[in-house]
């Protein structure tokens, strides 16, 4: 099975078309204020007609959010999928996969083998899981800090849902983490970027080339 990948964090023309042309298969945007990738609902609608026309899917990335802002984001955007990032309970992500009509991703935050359990609950609600790194008790932000897990913690396991991989990746770790993991989807972010929030299209290319690759 060939992997595949998503590039989170998109703020720029050039590094949407750096993950399209490097055949990623989802593109994220994030709506959420304190991350240094934060974008508006429209803004990143403009950014997206180029991988639409190529059937990349569109992912919003929310953090525990109202029912207004995932309003404006379905208006606005209209994603593919959305990702919850937050402390969202399965009543909630029912909720918004009632509200929103869209395919939801869910991210379990994993530090240890018991954190996986936590995926039962939430598979019957959602198109995807994400495991990613759980953040220290003192970060202002779930995700998109550049630190990874252990991920032999994943080895043998199975889920009903296809699954992506996030949290300290780059172009230089994929292939062991795939190895690792045999995740069949790998997110990364902060580990395409020069700076934060500053996507680096070489980066992006050389993190789709070594995924497909591996």
């Amino acid at each position: 099975m060939t992997a595949t990948a998503k590039i989170c964090g998109l703020t720029t023309p050039e590094a949407v078309a750096a993950a399209v042309d490097g055949r990623a298969s989802h593109i994220g945007f994030m709506f959420f204020p304190k991350s240094p990738r934060n974008i508006a609902p429209d803004a990143a609608a403009r950014l997206v007609p180029a991988a639409r026309a190529r059937g990349v899917k569109i992912v919003a990335v929310v953090v525990d959010p109202t029912d207004n802002e995932l309003d404006a984001i379905v208006t606005g955007l209209s994603p593919d999928l959305i990702q919850l990032h937050g402390k969202e309970k399965p009543a909630r992500v029912r909720e918004i996969a009632q509200r929103t009509e869209r395919g939801l991703i869910k991210v379990i935050p994993v530090s240890e083998a018991a954190d996986f359990a936590e995926a039962a609950a939430y598979e019957p609600l959602v198109e995807h899981l994400m495991f990613e790194t759980k953040p220290p008790k003192d970060a202002d932000r779930p995700g998109g800090l550049g630190v990874a897990f252990d991920w032999t913690l994943l080895e043998g396991r199975r889920f009903q849902r296809p699954w992506f991989l996030a949290g300290g990746l780059d172009p230089w770790n994929v292939a062991g983490a795939i190895n690792a993991s045999k995740a069949p989807i790998l997110d990364v972010s902060s580990g395409v970027e020069r700076g934060p929030g500053l996507k680096d299209p070489a980066l992006i290319t050389a993190f789709l080339d070594a995924v497909r690759r591996a």
